[in-house]
């Protein structure tokens, strides 16, 4: 059953001094439950990784890159296929459940990974096992010269993302995540009422279209910076990631870290450089 990521809601607007009855437009919000299928052929096992709250739509995006940025896949191959098992108990609930069926091959500890718990919206990392588990594990080195981005490019992509951000014009409440060339070009676009949603979704259709690293490409959000969308970019193999608000303290050290080129308050003409300034001409 097909589920939209905007519900209409009928609303009182007060204006003017005086109420009046209005449709507003609001970002849905549902659980997504991923289960994962893994182990050797002839002995199968299944089990409920997770459950995390997102806006309908590109699930599967977002399941490549959760399951990615988690360590429990590499490639797109790792992968056999994904499907919806449908939701017995709830038929209204069809695609809220996604069954990943992982190769024979792929190798993880799922009790290590300790992760079988409730994800809001606006956490991804709330409920970790422990605080070694947030830590990035980056297989990637960077480039520390490139690639070369110019200021006048930079402070394009914001101008470039939100006319094509459509959940959010219509609802005023959704994020964006948009993964550009270095020369400005906008490659992907995703949105979600979860930052890290919106960067598993746009990532998770980068590893299925292209693969890591994306050593070439720059990465932008339509919020702010925080460590865990940091630490994603990392993982992906990414040098350049640009935040039209700010990052957080422990974001910018990671950043620091691994050599990655931070920039934070893209808009209205300006932006700060937190990390990487090699990679900005004119530095």
């Amino acid at each position: 059953m097909y589920q939209s990521p905007i519900r209409k809601v009928q609303i009182l607007k007060y204006q003017d001094g005086q109420f009046n009855q209005r449709t507003d437009h609001l970002a849905t919000e549902e659980p997504l439950e991923i289960q994962l299928s893994f182990g050797p052929s002839e002995q199968r096992t299944q089990r409920s990784l997770s459950i995390t709250m997102r806006t309908p739509g590109q699930d599967f995006d977002l399941v490549y890159g959760f399951l990615f940025t988690e360590g429990i896949i590499h490639r797109r191959n790792d992968v056999i296929q994904m499907r919806y098992p449908g939701n017995q108990l709830d038929p209204e609930a069809q695609e809220n459940i996604v069954l990943v069926e992982l190769h024979p091959h792929t190798n993880f500890d799922f009790e290590r990974l300790n992760r079988h718990f409730y994800t809001s919206s606006s956490c991804g990392i709330c409920g970790k096992a422990s605080l070694e588990m947030v830590q990035p594990h980056a297989h990637f080195l960077l480039d520390p010269l490139n690639p070369q981005v110019t200021p006048p490019i930079l402070l394009r992509l914001p101008q470039l993302l939100l006319p094509q951000q459509s959940l959010f014009g219509r609802t005023g409440g959704i994020h964006a995540a948009g993964l550009f060339s270095a020369a400005g070009d906008l490659l992907l676009l995703r949105e979600d009422v979860g930052r890290h949603n919106a960067v598993d979704k746009v990532l998770g259709a980068a590893l299925q279209k292209q693969g890591f690293p994306l050593r070439t490409e720059i990465l932008l959000v339509s919020g702010r910076a925080g460590f865990e969308l940091v630490q994603k970019a990392i993982m992906a193999g990414l040098s350049v990631m640009a935040a039209v608000g700010a990052p957080s303290s422990l974001a910018t050290e990671l950043a620091e870290a691994h050599n990655l080129t931070l920039i934070g308050f893209l808009r209205d003409g300006s932006f700060n450089v937190y990390t990487g300034k090699e990679r900005i001409s004119g530095t």
